[in-house]
């Protein structure tokens, strides 16, 4: 089989993409009955409760998943602001070439997979009865997992891999002109500001992949479901605790064109994607965006077999955009060859 003898790209990206967005919801819609905790039933502090669970996973997935990229969202909802910022380290690739899974004609190469990031979130109410006031949200998470790639023909391939992440999420609520001290006191109490909490998540997926080589172009079809299962294990409120369930889909489109032109010694390429991105349970409710569209260019220098395990370096950006979604990325593009 082709497929166990040739050598495959295996890609590592390191990314740190700044992106400008609008993400309705992601905070705007926990606090507006937080003046009147005294009023709220128990049915209702447990919605509120479970509106935030959605959101902490959300914060946590958009502050340290690979598979979706960091940048600085704003979010504008009933004449309030709110500002995201996520900053992100991380990717994935295959090691080695594919070998030979026993007698079957089927080849495999081990795939790693790693994120860091940190995510700040700012939302400066401007109207209501928290005119004034602000809160803010702080998340860091790691990630890491792997699995393995298995290439049935020199095109088609599949990669079932696991992730586990830890997350920490911090909220602080300054209160200027509405609450009371009895007010703030509650809240609090209840769980609803001035928290923290720590989680994990177990992140199972599966990448179906379609190469195929035009001339020295290649066009790379994927798909990948996504799941995600969070929970809390460490809160600073006995109220406060986070049990939820996210699924994304993403298919993308990606081409990679050589140009045939050297610059500083090293051939230029260019190329990018088009994906699509599905989203599902908390992670749709905490961004308030059922899917986002992304699309993505990138001029590179090809430093393959010339620079240790380097294949390229260069520069990408983005525009991406969902329900109430915009906005744009730029950062390094770095892949390796392992």
């Amino acid at each position: 089989m082709k497929s166990c003898r040739k050598i495959v790209a295996s890609r590592y990206h390191i990314s740190r993409f700044h992106r400008t967005a609008i993400a309705v919801g992601f905070i705007t819609s926990l606090f507006p009955a937080i003046p009147v905790q005294a009023q709220l039933t128990p049915a209702e502090i447990n919605n509120f409760r479970n509106a935030l669970g959605n959101r902490i996973e959300a914060a946590t997935i958009l502050g340290g998943d690979y598979g979706i990229g960091g940048g600085t969202y704003t979010a504008t909802a009933n004449g309030n602001d709110a500002k995201i910022n996520t900053t992100k380290f991380g990717g994935s690739g295959e090691v080695g070439t594919p070998q030979p899974l026993g007698d079957l004609d089927i080849g495999w190469q081990p795939r790693v997979q790693g994120s860091m990031g940190y995510l700040t979130a700012k939302n400066n109410f401007q109207s209501g009865l928290l005119d004034d006031d602000t809160s803010e949200y702080r998340t860091f998470a790691i990630q890491f997992g792997g699995g393995a790639r298995f290439w049935f023909s020199d095109h088609f391939s599949i990669a079932p891999t696991v992730m586990g992440m830890y997350g920490h999420t911090e909220n602080t609520f300054t209160a200027r002109n509405t609450f009371t001290p009895s007010d703030l006191t509650e809240a609090k109490q209840l769980g609803l500001i001035d928290w923290s909490v720590d989680t994990w998540t177990v992140r199972p997926s599966l990448n179906l992949q379609y190469q195929y080589t035009w001339r020295r172009v290649i066009f790379t079809l994927s798909s990948e479901p996504t799941y995600y299962y969070t929970e809390s294990f460490n809160s600073s409120s006995a109220n406060l605790n986070v049990a939820g369930n996210s699924e994304a889909w993403d298919n993308k489109l990606d081409v990679d064109v050589p140009l045939g032109v050297e610059l500083f010694g090293h051939e230029l390429r260019t190329g990018g994607y088009f994906s699509r991105t599905d989203l599902n349970g908390d992670l749709k409710e905490g961004l308030d965006t059922s899917y986002l569209y992304e699309t993505h260019g990138r001029l590179v220098l090809d430093f393959l077999n010339q620079l240790w395990k380097v294949q390229w370096i260069g520069l990408g950006g983005s525009y991406f955009w969902g329900n109430d979604f915009h906005g744009w990325s730029f950062g390094a593009d770095v892949t390796f060859r392992f």
